[in-house]
């Protein structure tokens, strides 16, 4: 059975910096994209930042996330990173990592779900 499992949230000052992680197991990792989405209170899940199968170079970011978050996979860990600098208070949410067969941007295009990791940016 796939598991995906997030760490790595925390509370953090705004210009500051996290690095989330997702592990995953139960699937062939290797043959998967991953994304990462958030979702804030009252809002709906959005895209935050995918990295394909192939994924040096190939790799997509929101708008929102260009120049400040940075999305890595190990495959012999098993384990997908989104490196996220100069946070703002406007970036407090549950983020979650999925996996799915295709690098997309639509969150229904992935199969697989991890229960989430709270990032809170403190103003």
């Amino acid at each position: 059975q796939a598991q995906l499992v997030e760490s790595g949230g925390g509370l953090v000052q705004a210009g500051g910096s996290l690095r989330l992680s997702c592990a995953a197991s139960g699937l062939t990792f290797s043959r998967y994209a991953m994304g990462w989405f958030r979702q804030a209170p009252g809002k709906e899940r959005e895209f935050v930042a995918a990295v394909a199968v192939s994924w040096i170079g190939n790799t997509r970011y929101a708008d929102s996330a260009k120049g400040r978050f940075t999305i890595s996979r190990d495959n012999g860990k098993n384990t997908v990173y989104l490196q996220m600098n100069s946070l703002k208070p406007e970036d407090t949410a549950v983020y979650y990592c999925a996996a799915g067969s295709l690098m997309m941007i639509q969150a229904d295009g992935y199969d697989y779900w991890g229960r989430g990791t709270q990032v809170t940016v403190s103003s």
